[in-house]
């Protein structure tokens, strides 16, 4: 135990030292949120200023801010502290010119607004400025929900709750973020995602501050929740939810909730809470048609000349091509058309609808997107036991083999983490999934049964 403290010690800076050191606090970043995250987001902060209690962080732009705030500031925080125990605020500043990053560059008034800790419950309630009505491409796919997203900021409480699922990336997230837009400057509005809304709920119950929890959630006018199938499984969360939804309703409160599926098949959760999700209007999103995609793609490739100063040369053929294959979501059809023109701009030339599919084709040739559920599903009826047996916390071997082979390929087969692999296995640590990985691999190496139900099972999840 010794070793480990003078281990300790030497990766993280002592308290009592006057200054951090930069360098040694990003590399800690990249180890904890890996490569990925970190070069896409961490890697461009840098710190303009250390003071004895807080730090002054520079980032390039706004959606830099609104995207590292609402996804990894948590995570950030507790990082900085680690290094040096004094430091308890954090604030972000926009560097535009990062050579201008002096702490001269910027007034003090600049440097009055910080975020402290045990308030940064209040960073995840901020609206992206990007995810407007206006930039909301409409469809018939998504136009019933679009017309009703602007009747709500019309006449609230009218529709309550208004509810809109659909499969990922269709734009729930965008409308309700647009709604919240809307009605921020009349109203009292709270916007957060039903996985902050856990996070906040568990972390309330181990500081015994439940009453703040209960006062901060239940007093706003205009309650947007994103993602409510998060709370599957969870009881304790469910019982708040459901007592918070109550306080909200009966306080003339407007409710916005977005879901994957509609609230009858949402699947272990309350039948009262159902109930109340049913009671207000439903609203579905669809997969985008054709004409939808062209009109995405045009307004993105747009969005790209306007930003970065430059003409996009995509041919109305290939706009086609991608609106055509792209079959999924919208998400995959930018993420598609990103792609194209990162390699139209390396190449200096002109694409035809050969060089697309040379570029697409590990993206295009994948049968099916295959989900955690999905997964769940297959391997349960394969094995010919129930879902609800798999995921229960029995340990018998012909639950707990099947049990391990459904995280093996949630791992191996989708993006979701380690962390969000666990929950959807009835809120399991990631640990579990991290020693059903290690274990299926080694079986998979040696035991010939083992191999042959996996590419059986693999068959089934990516066939047509």
């Amino acid at each position: 135990m010794k070793n480990k403290s003078t281990q300790q010690d030497k990766i993280f800076v002592s308290e009592e030292e006057k200054t951090i050191n930069w360098q040694d606090l990003q590399s800690e970043f990249k180890k904890n949120f890996g490569e990925e995250v970190y070069n896409s987001w961490l890697k461009n902060v840098t710190l303009i200023k250390e003071y004895n209690d807080y730090l002054i962080l520079g980032v390039p732009t706004r959606f830099f801010r609104d995207w590292i705030v609402s996804r990894y500031l948590d995570k950030i925080l507790e990082l900085v502290k680690n290094f040096k125990l004094s430091l308890s605020r954090i604030e972000f500043k926009i560097i535009e010119d990062q050579k201008s990053n002096r702490v001269d560059d910027f007034k003090i008034e600049d440097f009055n607004k910080v975020t402290e800790i045990k308030d940064s419950i209040l960073n995840y309630n901020r609206l992206n400025p990007n995810l407007n009505f206006n930039n909301f491409i409409k469809g018939t796919s998504n136009e019933v929900a679009l017309s009703y997203s602007k009747k709500v900021c019309e006449h609230t409480s009218r529709y309550n709750p208004l509810y809109i699922y659909g499969g990922v990336g269709l734009g729930k997230t965008h409308l309700l973020n647009a709604i919240g837009l809307e009605l921020q400057s009349t109203k009292e509005v709270m916007f957060i995602s039903a996985e902050r809304f856990m996070y906040h709920f568990i972390k309330s119950i181990k500081k015994n501050d439940m009453v703040n929890f209960k006062d901060f959630f239940r007093k706003s006018s205009v309650f947007i929740i994103d993602d409510i199938q998060f709370i599957r499984g969870k009881e304790s969360l469910q019982e708040e939810f459901f007592h918070t939804f109550n306080s909200l309703l009966e306080k003339g409160s407007q409710i916005i909730i977005s879901a994957d599926r509609p609230p009858l098949k949402l699947d272990r959760v309350q039948e009262r809470i159902k109930s109340r999700l049913s009671g207000g209007l439903i609203i579905d999103i669809d997969i985008p048609d054709l004409e939808l995609k062209k009109n995405i793609i045009s307004n993105r490739i747009n969005d790209i000349q306007s930003q970065f100063k430059e003409h996009i040369n995509i041919s109305e053929e290939v706009i086609n091509f991608i609106a055509s294959e792209a079959k999924t979501n919208i998400r995959e059809l930018i993420g598609v058309l990103n792609r194209v023109v990162a390699f139209s701009r390396l190449h200096k030339r002109v694409l035809n609808i050969i060089d697309c599919k040379n570029i697409l084709k590990d993206v295009f040739s994948q049968a099916k997107i295959v989900t955690v559920d999905k997964i769940q599903n297959t391997v349960s009826n394969y094995f010919n036991i129930s879902l609800n047996d798999m995921l229960s916390q029995r340990r018998s071997r012909p639950l707990a083999r099947p049990r391990q082979i459904a995280m093996f390929l949630a791992k191996r087969l989708t993006t979701r983490s380690l962390p969000e692999i666990g929950r959807r296995f009835a809120n399991r640590d990631h640990t579990t999934v991290i020693h059903a990985v290690k274990t299926i691999t080694k079986l998979s190496e040696k035991d010939e049964e083992m191999k042959k139900n996996l590419v059986q099972i693999k068959s089934l999840l990516l066939e047509n």
